[in-house]
């Protein structure tokens, strides 16, 4: 019996095929329902309502709230407040401090009275926690930006920095995109230490557990020579006291040059909230008018990351066009639509037009790139990013183009860039190469421990897929566009990275399960027999994780914990990522888990929707581990859709078409 007869055997009978068939029909008609006009695909990407609470209170130092619909605002808040009395960081997670206390702060520059009976139990909640000092200094910093916290508690960072030079062993291009972008404009605003009347005038005395008149306004001590980072802080507060700060005005004016260069002309900077707020911030700290073009332009930019119903106002902390387009598109050409389809060509066209062509911030170490990436947005020409460019380049390599000659010469470009941003252990980081000074995580500053950029295996796993589905291996050479000896290199890497269980850590997505399971499609494509073992364990491991609803599920907190690893609710989006990493494994060694993805399967099929879709609460992305989680909106749609494609294709379907 050949293998694909044994596949249809193991699933049951045809009227099981019909279902699958009909599965996969209504998850490409809702998925082409929702193309936009210009060709890309583009949902909400959800995080905690830290986002929306830090833009109310930008407005409102700005004077720009009367302009908005931030009323709106409140009625959100309070749909994300839970029975506790607390705000999440993700669904269920019990209730987080900081964002506890930056939506208290949201609701009270709205006007909702602290006797509110919300606010009452949000009170209850935070000083249980430990208050306000025990918050993470972004969250102190936007009290203290209003006077609801001393700044002698905000660690300080001298304005110098920015004229470090590149030889110097630390400069600002040692910290990850993401919180250079937030850091340059803090350097103005930590040097300014502003304190901004706002209408209503708040004050948030209530919430310090120790009484107003016992805070220390201090960074904590640990305990171990971390501590010296403290000390420091302390000499650059007593130079500060005595107006000591060598470089300063010229550090400030390189800052405020570095901001203005870095604004995108669509008004944003960096792509990501947190960027555009901080930006914004610091020009107002320099007497900028709101009236100014490049401050209005950058106001616009976060309405634009807005999204506004008849009754509610919240903000995204990013925007994914790129990214959703291109992980639509493979789901679509992996469930049988044909590779010259109408709307994946109005996609593969669209994603061509978003081909970065200019230099970024990544060219500052690597000297030898050539531009060609995509970013994650809209727009974000200083920042591109590996995995968005591997992606991309997958999706266009799978369908079919009229102009095939413009997309090989952009596929070209992009892999070439790729392969000069290989960092030195032998894997790829998202923005940057060879960003991984870890010790700028132990600064008082970096409380959320995500101050670098450096090489993981879930990004690696990208490139390496995308190699092997070019037609690239680790035994045909590099004859094309990276050499051989990287691609070694990169596997090598990833064989370290195992774990003793068999899984592999996921950096951007939640969690091993979403690790694993890139590693295995990579694995199975570039190196199946030199990597069997890895294949297998990694594979042992995903079948040992199996719900036994069939599904699987990992909770954000097995970046905390290592014992939750796999462990967690199922999911139709961790439920793909696990059929997908173990059909590529069955692929590679032959040795299919048949009744674990059928039962896999049957999950997907009895939790679609009438409409064709899948719903699910929990987050499943990760922006910073331990810190800072997101839902992807389409997650659970598209990669289902994979799954249950890949899945028929092996039952030796022919390819569906529409």
């Amino acid at each position: 019996m050949t293998q694909t007869q044994d596949r249809g055997t193991a699933f049951g009978q045809p009227d099981q095929f019909q279902r699958l068939d009909a599965a996969i029909a209504a998850s490409q008609n809702y998925l082409l329902s929702t193309q936009y006009p210009e060709g890309y695909w583009w949902v909400e990407l959800e995080s905690n309502v830290t986002i929306t609470a830090e833009v109310v209170l930008l407005h409102k130092i700005w004077g720009t709230d009367k302009t908005r619909s931030l009323h709106k605002a409140e009625a959100y808040l309070r749909s994300q407040q839970r029975e506790h009395g607390g705000w999440e960081l993700f669904y269920g997670d019990g209730g987080d401090l900081s964002t506890s206390v930056e939506a208290y702060m949201a609701l009270k520059l709205l006007g909702v009275s602290a006797t509110d009976p919300a606010m009452q139990r949000a009170k209850y909640f935070i000083l249980e926690r430990g208050g306000i000092s025990k918050t993470r200094i972004f969250t102190k910093l936007h009290l203290a930006l209003i006077g609801c916290y001393d700044w002698r508690g905000i660690p300080s960072i001298p304005p110098w920095i920015m004229l470090l030079p590149d030889h110097f062993p630390f400069t600002i291009y040692e910290m990850s995109s993401w919180a250079r972008g937030s850091t340059v404009p803090l350097l103005i605003v930590f040097d300014q230490k502003p304190v901004y009347m706002v209408e209503p005038a708040i004050a948030m005395d209530e919430l310090y557990s120790e009484g107003i008149a016992n805070v220390r306004y201090e960074l904590p001590r640990q305990g171990d020579w971390t501590d010296l980072f403290v000390a420091l802080d302390d000499a650059f507060k007593w130079a500060e006291n005595l107006n000591l700060i060598p470089f300063r005005q010229e550090g400030l004016a390189a800052a405020e040059r570095w901001v203005l260069e870095r604004q995108e002309a669509t008004g944003d900077w960096g792509g990501i909230i947190p960027a555009m707020l901080n930006s914004l911030l610091a020009l107002r700290c320099l007497g900028y008018d709101a009236a100014d073009p490049i401050v209005d332009r950058g106001l616009q930019a976060v309405d634009r990351f807005a999204i506004e119903t008849e009754d509610s106002y919240r903000v995204q902390p990013c925007v994914s066009p790129v990214w959703d387009t291109a992980l639509v598109m493979r789901s679509l050409v992996d469930s049988g639509l044909n590779p010259d389809h109408p709307a994946l060509v109005k996609s593969g066209d669209w994603l061509l037009q978003k081909q970065i062509l200019d230099y970024g911030d990544w060219a500052v170490k690597n000297r030898v790139g050539k531009p060609g990436a995509w970013a994650f947005e809209f727009d974000n020409r200083f920042y591109p990013d590996v995995d968005d460019t591997a992606v991309v380049v997958m999706a266009l390599q799978a369908v079919q183009l009229p102009n095939e000659a413009l997309k090989q010469q952009a596929i070209a470009r992009s892999v070439r860039w790729i392969a000069t941003m290989q960092c030195r252990p032998g894997g790829w980081a998202a923005f940057d190469l060879n960003n991984d000074q870890d010790w700028l995580n132990l600064l008082p500053y970096a409380d959320l421990k995500a101050m670098i950029d450096p090489n993981t295996a879930d990004v690696t796993a990208r490139v390496l897929e995308m190699l092997g589905r070019l037609g690239q291996s680790a035994s045909q050479g590099g004859d094309r566009w990276v050499e051989t000896e990287q691609i070694h290199q990169a596997l090598s890497y990833l064989r370290q990275e195992q774990e003793p269980e068999g899984c592999w850590f996921g950096r951007w997505g939640v969690n091993y399960i979403y690790g694993t399971s890139g590693v295995l499609a990579a694995l199975s494509l570039l190196a199946p027999q030199e990597f069997q073992s890895e294949i297998e364990r990694g594979a042992a491991w995903l079948v040992q994780c199996q719900n036994s609803d069939g599904g699987w599920g990992e909770t954000c907190r097995s970046y905390n914990d290592p014992m939750l690893k796999g462990q967690g609710i199922s999911t139709a989006s961790q439920t793909a990522w696990a059929l997908i990493g173990l059909l590529a494994a069955g692929a590679a060694t032959e040795q299919y888990a048949q009744e674990v993805i059928d039962r896999g399967i049957t999950y997907l099929l009895n939790t679609q929707r009438s409409d064709g879709t899948w719903d699910e609460s929990e987050f499943t992305g990760t922006g910073f581990p331990c810190h800072f989680y997101l839902k992807y909106h389409l997650y659970q749609q598209h990669f289902p859709l994979t799954a249950l494609g890949r899945y028929r294709k092996l039952c030796g379907s022919l390819p569906l078409s529409n």
